[in-house]
């Protein structure tokens, strides 16, 4: 897959699947804003959480998320540790972490509690020099598999 596919993959897959309550990671602040902003054009109930967004407003972001008036939050490492939201049935990452232990927290806002949770990885020619390491710190060999043509098609535009 290359880059300029993931914004479709991701879009496709959200809309395919019926996604209520994800958590796409990306690593970059400009990276999670920009992706927040053309989910949010595109008609998904989105929010973004990094670094630069002060405390009050991740609290209410938090709040929204919980309460499902958000149905992906796009977020930066900020959102990897310490944030325990159930019911989150997919974590995403848009980009592959710099550091195993990153990929671990945030596949961990998933499945928590005894809960099925579903953990994606979207590798690119990008990122994808980072999966022997992520599978070197975890000690998991992470499966890799090709998405289903469909889900590459492009967006179509509600008439």
């Amino acid at each position: 897959m290359s880059a300029s596919d993931k914004y479709t993959l991701l879009r496709n897959y959200l809309r395919v699947n019926n996604i209520e309550r994800a958590i796409v990671f990306c690593n970059r602040r400009h990276e999670t804003r920009d992706l927040a902003e053309k989910l949010s054009r595109d008609g998904v109930r989105s929010a973004l959480m990094s670094g630069e967004i002060p405390q009050n407003k991740r609290v209410k972001t938090l709040e929204d998320f919980r309460s499902g008036k958000i149905q992906v939050l796009v977020a930066t490492d900020v959102a990897g540790r310490g944030i325990h939201i159930d019911g989150v049935t997919h974590v995403i990452n848009y980009q592959l972490p710099e550091e195993s232990d990153d990929y671990v927290h945030r596949i961990g806002r998933t499945g928590r509690a005894g809960a099925v949770g579903t953990s994606i990885a979207f590798a690119c020619e990008n990122d994808s020099f980072l999966i022997p390491e992520v599978e070197a710190g975890t000690g998991v060999k992470l499966e890799c598999v090709h998405p289903d043509p469909e889900l590459l098609e492009p967006i179509q535009e509600p008439s």
